[in-house]
């Protein structure tokens, strides 16, 4: 009955938009371009970092990326393996990544291993703090990493090729194309990247004997403006990986693992400067392949086809921006050690935007999702933007977010537990926000609240079952500064972040596993006519590797240098070199136990662009 009664004031609120649609009125293209409207329209209290190309192009790995330009913590089995993040002293379940606009964690694990994703082709990468699970579904409980594509539609041609080579036989191949016209845009990036990652394990000696690694990645973007009000964009990304998985200081290891990502998403839009109507049709395909000996054909195996409609309206009148959104996803699994299986899930949400007055803006969303599996809990969220002067504004967000539980969890043979509910959150955000001529400086704090959690535990008789057992408080502030001077010809940018992370077991007031109470990076880049150094910096305070917290990891520094020299520089060609210099202090550290970080090492790259 509440389901017919909700589904009945959704359709009234469609049919009231759809007459108040105007069709003769002027073209708003730019926001049809955006990937991810509701990141910027529907998010204003939450923090937010944009990591643009100059940022992107000087890591070589997502996690990297992240690891020296967020607050996120990773939890790495060793360099090029696993990579599992911890975000506001959540777990890596409870990070959401979103690519354009839609969530990509995996249906089987319900996480994200962010050394299968390559970031070099996409326009920008954007870390969202706090709860979003009204605007991105399960999962987006501590922050979500959105992944944005956008278009061009202007004359030109644009090619850019970047190969790199470094220690331990690390190769990487990179080729980007951008061309367009006033109504279509295309950009294809194409990676490969591999290495025998045998690095030694400092203080000892052994090495990282079955740690080699091979990828390659394809992605494409393409728009076409069928007439001034209607655009049509195809996305697609495949990624290809092969990693050896290392072993650990104690235990040595044969094992492979081999993992296929494929998505595909058309975007319908039709527009006007009063509202825009999106329709989003999407596939998801993975697939892994797990071998305990390599050099034997025995492999255990699971694969996912997951199918995404997803209707999109959006109204603007007087002060007011209305969103009404239906999404319907269908996913099927099957694993050697996965019960075949399925799950339907439509969702209906309601986003408001009101600007109440130039200096107040807030927001309130709503969504509630329907299936058969569990019962799904009504989400919120409020946030609201207060700007008290030019340089001073003040953000609140309070939300109810969740995470259900995955086919692991409940169909796992032999184990699964088909009782589960989602894990739920309550979370309240207050961020004040300076900017000065050249600064700009801001600090926030948070307070989380999550019921629920999921956790796999022994139970006498019955093995390992996953299991609602914890609740969890987690509470922290964050600042960041970042300082940006012209002097002439050169120019310094210098930004740090800091994060103060308490993620509390309530059963027994301990610190949960791999959350560092405090964390700190700091990049400063300087730039002078042909000439580019910069230095990343991190420290990481110590983690807990037991739940009791009876052992720990001890905190760690780490440094890298890197210089960008443009050795040709004419109208239609510009060509650099580029030297990094990782683990710059030779510096032993592990931020998972006994597997040990790799030892100081070079990366050369020659990049083009014509």
């Amino acid at each position: 009955m509440v389901h017919n009664k909700f589904l009945f004031f959704s359709l009234c609120f469609f049919t009231v938009l759809f007459s108040y649609a105007q069709r003769d009125s002027v073209v708003v293209l730019d926001e049809v371009v955006l990937t991810d409207a509701k990141l910027s329209q529907f998010s204003v209290g939450n923090k937010k970092q944009v990591l643009k190309d100059s940022v992107l192009s000087k890591s070589q790995s997502f996690t990297d990326l992240l690891r020296y330009n967020s607050t996120i913590y990773f939890k790495e089995n060793g360099y090029g393996m696993v990579s599992s993040p911890s975000f506001r002293g959540t777990n890596a379940q409870q990070t959401a990544v979103i690519w354009n606009g839609i969530n990509i964690n995996s249906q089987l694990n319900g996480q994200t291993d962010f050394n299968t994703v390559v970031t070099s082709n996409y326009n920008n990468v954007t870390i969202k703090s706090g709860g979003g699970s009204v605007q991105y579904g399960s999962g987006a409980i501590g922050g979500s990493i959105h992944l944005n594509s956008t278009f061009n539609f202007k004359e030109h041609l644009d090619n850019e090729v970047r190969i790199g080579y470094g220690s331990f036989n690390t190769q990487s191949t990179n080729y980007k194309l951008s061309l367009g016209s006033k109504k279509f845009s295309l950009d294809l990036g194409v990676n490969y990247n591999s290495s025998n990652n045998d690095y030694k394990y400092l203080g000892t000696d052994q090495k990282n004997e079955n740690g080699a690694y091979e990828n390659g990645n394809v992605d494409l973007s393409l728009g076409y403006l069928i007439s001034d009000n209607n655009i049509l964009k195809l996305y697609h990304n495949t990624y290809l990986g092969s990693r050896d998985f290392s072993g650990t200081l104690l235990v040595k290891s044969n094992e492979n693992y081999k993992n296929t990502n494929v998505r595909t998403m058309l975007e319908w839009s039709n527009f006007n400067d009063k509202k825009i109507s999106r329709l989003k049709l999407a596939h998801l395909y993975e697939r892994y392949r797990y071998y305990a000996n390599k050099d034997r054909p025995e492999y255990a195996f699971g694969y996912a086809n997951s199918y995404l409609f997803n209707y999109d309206y959006k109204y603007t009148f007087s002060n007011v921006i209305l969103n009404g959104i239906v999404d319907h996803n269908y996913t099927d699994v099957i694993g050697r050690n996965i019960e075949e299986s399925n799950r339907s899930i439509t969702s209906l949400s309601i986003l408001m935007q009101h600007k109440l007055s130039s200096k107040f803006k807030y927001t309130f969303n709503v969504r509630k999702d329907y299936t058969e599996d569990f019962s799904s809990p009504f989400l919120f969220v409020f946030n609201g933007d207060y700007s008290f002067s030019n340089i001073y504004n003040i953000t609140l967000s309070a939300s109810k977010n969740y995470r259900i539980p995955t086919f692991n969890d409940m169909y796992w043979v032999g184990a699964g537990n088909k009782d589960l509910v989602p894990e739920t959150s309550k979370q309240v955000e207050i961020g004040n926000y300076f900017k000065f001529k050249n600064i700009q400086f801001n600090v926030l704090g948070y307070y989380t609240k999550l019921s629920e959690m999921i956790q796999w535990r022994p139970i006498s008789g019955e093995g390992w079952i996953p299991v609602n057992v914890k609740d969890v408080t987690q509470y922290g502030a964050e600042a960041e500064v970042a300082v940006t001077k012209q002097i002439g010809k050169s120019k310094l940018v210098w930004l740090t972040n800091y994060a103060y992370t308490k993620s509390i077991d309530d059963s027994n007031d301990k610190q949960l596993m791999y959350v560092p109470l405090h964390k700190v990076t700091s990049n400063l880049a300087f730039s002078y006519k042909k000439i580019e150094a910069y230095m990343q910096l991190l420290r990481n305070g110590l983690v807990y590797t037991t739940t009791d917290s009876s052992r720990e990891l001890p905190g760690y520094t780490v440094a890298n240098l890197g210089m960008n020299y443009e050795v040709v520089k004419t109208s239609k060609n510009t060509t650099s070199l580029g030297l990094r210099i990782n683990n710059l202090f030779n510096k032993e550290y592990q931020n998972t136990a006994f597997r040990p970080m790799p030892n100081r090492n070079l990366m050369v790259q020659l990049t083009t662009k014509f």
